[in-house]
């Protein structure tokens, strides 16, 4: 299956068929910020169910936490985010164009040139990534915080919470899937890179003499569930951050990359935070972050081994893998999404043959009996060709076409989307038999 070769055509499938759209499109949108549709809200609900599932429901040792968005400044300061959360910015002088410094070529910082235009640049600036906000009645008499620019420290102020009151022991993880915001000076790429976006992190502590087996053990699960949501391996890699690379608090890190249009790109860091975060907030907020081992009676501040998904990136690169324009016998393309049956947003479409002699009447009956169990989608207008290339392009893994015939032998033709065979089935076998290809599979 050729490789997409840009964005451009998800895009406009996305916008097409309804599952991304942009912001405030009727006032003419606002930059890197984008609304899931119909189709995309389910998908994007898909990706985090299976992330959840992988990460919680598969695991003995893995709690979950919602964290709220507004914290305490204080967080934020023992974070280092207030202090060190930024990015080099310079400005174009001539266009006004905004760039980050450590994107730029390096001959265009040494001449101070912009690439665009031929302007001068500005010296460099430190430029802080958080959104501000105020908090209480009066804006000048209110105390600053910010909109989080990660959901992980949320999980890092509750340890004390979480460990007495889910009776884990170490090792044990915290999952949590919120909404981070980072006030990026170089967004792009359709849901590449926004400012506002959605993590999926779990956090696991371990003890410091086994951070390094735990940090190996979990870059492997984590690469091994990009297998289960239809991610070819061959566009996964490892990227191991060099020296330069290490954020502060880091002892090591890696990225699990996908092949995107734009080439290689992060989807995931899985890091080993080592004793910092945990440390930072005892020294700030005065209260013992450590942990007494109930076998030894030794105190000890855990290490953390991190691993943050963005679901966004990861909800791009499912759409990214799935895309195909398929040329057919007769010469036409048809545009169909590959996705996981699982991860699908639409798992079956009922398409009764006509409207009448009772065709409508009975697909209606076998939607209201799959519907408790799958996400069913009913369509009695057009051609069956088109509903089929309709159903294509939404991703649908099963289109159930009721006929003449199904009113004698009380069975229907499915069809499957990859290979378009069309097979019978009786109706009184039909739950079971998509169940064991949706659900299983």
């Amino acid at each position: 299956m050729a490789r997409l070769e840009s964005f451009d055509k998800l895009v406009s499938l996305s916008k097409r068929r309804g599952f991304i759209f942009q912001s405030s499109e009727i006032y003419g949108g606002i930059n890197a910020c984008y609304d899931y549709g119909p189709l995309g809200v389910e998908l994007k609900r898909n990706v985090k169910q299976m992330w959840w599932n992988a990460m919680t429901r598969q695991h003995d040792n893995i709690v979950g936490l919602d964290a709220a968005i507004l914290m305490h400044p204080k967080v934020w300061e023992a974070s280092g985010h207030v202090g060190g959360f930024t990015d080099p910015l310079v400005d174009c002088k001539k266009c006004k164009t905004r760039f980050r410094e450590d994107t730029l070529p390096e001959a265009n910082m040494k001449s101070k040139e912009c690439p665009e235009c031929g302007g001068e640049l500005t010296e460099s600036r430190q430029f802080n990534l958080m959104f501000k906000t105020q908090m209480g009645a009066v804006e000048d008499t209110a105390s600053t915080i910010y909109l989080r620019p990660e959901t992980a420290q949320g999980i890092f102020v509750n340890f004390p919470n979480v460990v007495d009151t889910s009776r884990q022991q170490i090792p044990f993880g915290i999952a949590q899937i919120g909404k981070a915001f980072r006030n990026e000076i170089t967004p792009g790429n359709f849901i590449f890179r926004t400012r506002e976006f959605e993590q999926m992190e779990m956090q696991f502590f371990v003890n410091p003499e086994e951070a390094d087996e735990w940090f190996e053990t979990w870059k492997e699960r984590r690469m091994a569930f990009y297998d289960t949501i239809g991610i070819d391996r061959e566009n996964l890699r490892f990227h191991e951050h060099g020296p330069d690379e290490l954020a502060h608090y880091a002892r090591a890190a890696f990225d699990v990359e996908y092949k995107f249009p734009i080439g290689w790109s992060e989807l995931e860091g899985i890091h080993n935070r080592a004793d910092f975060d945990l440390k930072q907030h005892e020294e700030f907020s005065g209260k013992n972050m450590g942990y007494r081992d109930p076998q030894t009676n030794k105190v000890y501040t855990p290490f953390i081994i991190e691993t943050s998904a963005g679901c966004d990136r990861t909800t791009l690169a499912a759409m990214c893998e799935a895309y195909e324009e398929e040329t057919l016998e007769d010469g036409s393309v048809r545009t169909v999404m590959h996705f996981h049956p699982r991860l699908a947003p639409i798992k079956v479409a009922i398409l009764p043959l006509v409207k009448k002699g009772g065709l409508k009447e009975l697909a209606t009956e076998i939607k209201d009996q799959l519907k408790s169990h799958f996400n069913v989608f009913y369509d009695e207008k057009g051609a069956i060709g088109r509903r089929y290339r309709r159903m294509d392009e939404a991703g649908t893994p099963y289109c159930v076409t009721i006929d003449f015939d199904t009113l004698d032998d009380k069975a229907v033709t499915v069809r499957d989307r990859d290979s378009m065979d069309q097979i019978r089935v009786p109706i009184a076998e039909l739950q079971a038999w998509l169940a064991e290809r949706i659900l299983i599979s």
